[in-house]
Order: C-alpha cells, then structure tokens, then sequence
C-alpha cells in the first residue's frame, strides 16, 4: 500500500539574473502571472493535489514570499472598514491554514539537490512531491494531480515529462523510457542531465515536478557536484533507480518556463485570453503589434 503525498517541497532560493533588475527587490517567483505571482499558480496545483504542508525551501531577500502567504493586518483591517468584502474573501482564500507552511533557509546556492536536502527534516521519513516554481503547469487537472493518480497505481518515484525538439535535448534534464503502459505511464531506466548534442536516450526532458521517496534524502546528503559543479537531484536519483522504480507521466497541458522572459511573456498572454473580458481587449491589441511587427 503506497503512502499518500502529503508534503511538497518548492526551491525558491534562486537569484533570477534574467530579470535583473525587477528581480533586485523583487523575487522571481514573486512576479505576476496576470494579477497573482507565479509562486501563487504553483501553491494552488499542489493544494488541489491533495497537498497538506508545503515546505518552501528560501534564500537571502524573500522574505515577501513568506509574507504573501501570512496574514496582513492593515491591509486585511483596511479591507474591511471599506467592507471590501471580495477582495478579503480573495485573500482568505490564497492564506494557507496555520501550521501548514514551512520556510527553511538554502545559505549557499549549491544546486537543486542541495536545496531539496535542505527540506530533510520537515519532510521526514516520507514520500514528498517537488514543484519547481519556475515551472508554471497549465491544464484542467493540474500536473501534480496527474501524477498523484500514477502514483497510486505504481507508488515509487513518479517524474512528469514532456517532448522537446531532438536539436534542444541538451538543454535538459531527460529520462530514457521503456514502452508505455496502458495507463500512459512507463518506466523509467535511466537520465542524464544535459546530454551532449545526439547523445540524448529519447527527446522526453523533465519538466519540473517529482513524486520521490525520502530515501533520496540520504543519497544527496553524500552526493558529489555534478553538471556546472552543483549538487545535482538528477544524479540523486539516477543511484536510487538502482534501488526503487521510477515511473514517468508525460503532462497533458502546456508548460510555461517562467525563468525565461519569453515564457513569462507567454504565460501572461495564454491566462489573459482565458479570461473573457481581458480577452476581448488583448486580442485586438495583439492583432495590432503583430501587424506593425511584420
């Protein structure tokens, strides 16, 4: 009997070069996707997951993030005299119960798996997701949801994936498959982390959330730095595939990299023209730059 996913841990500790300088006060994952910040998307699709306790592993200057998700008394207080009565359910809803947020502090930037060691003891000695918030997942059932269900078909470890142009492969992180399964799922044998140009095992790169057991935990706390001399989750597991299974799902939805000026542009587009009446002015607009772009 697998055991049910009751913590995800979120690496935000990352400086966010590419938007210098929005991202000199401001994190990256504080930046807004529409009127919410990308960190907010990411909350929501663990929380709809069935997601009990989220661990946000931090770095020096985000302490915003942690104040996003805690009460504002002024600004709560203020709401009401106003009887803003909208505008304080919104923020009820995004503030997480007491108690199920965790902030644990990434001192130096070593890598991903340094940052997911970090989170060892909150975690425990159970299996836990991880959510990359520069990853912003789009889709009916949410991305982690997806991979819940694969979960409580074939426990283990569960690693969306999707398909990327063969010439880009190397810009990835990209696991070698088995056949597909019935249910869509298939075994993983083997990854590698940025595979040198037509040396890639499939064009299935991993896209930013994991399902793993806590056993990881004591493969990092002695890994070696891998690729560009950090401390490398994939390496983490290529040596826990040796003992446990791994199972892939490829996400059915889209995914935007909101590390990338293009992907967050991107992003901001996609959800406005979701939205009906944001969608009747942007298209005309849209229409408009590409005309005078051409």
């Amino acid at each position: 009997m697998t055991r049910a996913i009751r913590k995800a841990v979120l690496p935000v500790a990352g400086l966010g070069t590419r938007f210098l300088p929005a991202t000199k006060a401001v994190p990256k994952e504080m930046l807004t996707i529409l009127d919410r910040p990308i960190i907010q998307y990411v909350v929501d699709e663990a929380r709809a997951a069935g997601i009990e306790h989220i661990v946000f592993v931090t770095g020096r200057n985000k302490q915003v993030i942690e104040d996003h998700f805690d009460i504002a008394y002024e600004l709560e207080e203020t709401l009401r005299r106003r009887n803003k009565v909208e505008a304080m359910e919104l923020l009820e809803k995004i503030r997480p119960s007491a108690g199920t947020t965790s902030f644990t502090r990434q001192q130096e930037p070593l890598g991903l798996g340094h940052a997911i060691w970090c989170a060892r003891d909150i975690i425990g000695d159970e299996p836990f997701a991880i959510l990359l918030p520069d990853m912003l997942m789009k889709a009916q059932k949410g991305c982690l949801s997806q991979m819940v269900e694969a979960y409580e078909s074939h426990g283990g470890n569960i690693i969306s994936v999707e398909e990327v142009p063969w010439d880009q492969t190397h810009n990835y992180g990209i696991v070698e498959r088995s056949a597909p399964r019935s249910d869509e799922t298939f075994a993983i044998t083997g990854m590698v982390e940025k595979p040198e140009p037509g040396t890639a095992p499939s064009n299935l790169y991993i896209n930013g959330r994991y399902i793993l057991q806590p056993e990881i935990f004591g493969l990092l706390e002695n890994q070696s730095t891998g690729a560009g001399g950090e401390i490398q989750l994939t390496d983490a597991m290529l040596t826990l595939m040796g003992q446990q299974d791994f199972h892939g799902v490829e996400f059915r939805g889209e995914t935007y990299d909101c590390g990338s000026r293009s992907g967050f542009l991107s992003a901001n587009v996609a959800y406005a023209l979701d939205d009906s009446e944001l969608a009747a002015k942007l298209r005309p607009m849209l229409d408009k730059l590409l005309v005078k772009t051409s």
